[in-house]
């Protein structure tokens, strides 16, 4: 399955999804921002790859829906309802992202 993580600007929440979740029971992760001034901004290419999209906050949902209507079309979007206030890889993000996304997918190895 491919996994897409959505923040602002996918520098510190979406960044460490994509390396916790890359290849953890068999899923693809990449990650992606809705700033103009994100480290990857997001595309349309993106939303196509994903199977699965998640956000970290309900604004990431709406920016989407806006921008990539209807390349959302039969697009499932999971709010993790993460605040900006996470560094990378930062052990209590880390523990919310996993509890978070273990409640939509599988996560064995």
């Amino acid at each position: 399955m491919h996994l897409l993580f959505i923040c602002s600007r996918n520098k510190w929440r979406s960044l460490t999804a994509e390396t916790i979740f890359q290849g953890v029971g068999g899923h693809e992760a990449r990650s992606a921002g809705t700033e103009e001034n994100a480290r990857i901004k997001v595309t349309a290419g993106h939303i196509g790859w994903a199977d699965l999209i998640f956000t970290m906050e309900k604004k990431h949902i709406r920016r989407l829906q806006d921008k990539f209507g209807h390349e959302l079309a039969g697009k499932r979007l999971i709010c993790l309802h993460i605040p900006d206030e996470f560094e990378y890889m930062n052990e209590d993000l880390i523990g919310l992202l996993q509890s978070g996304v273990s409640l939509h997918i599988g996560l064995d190895d």
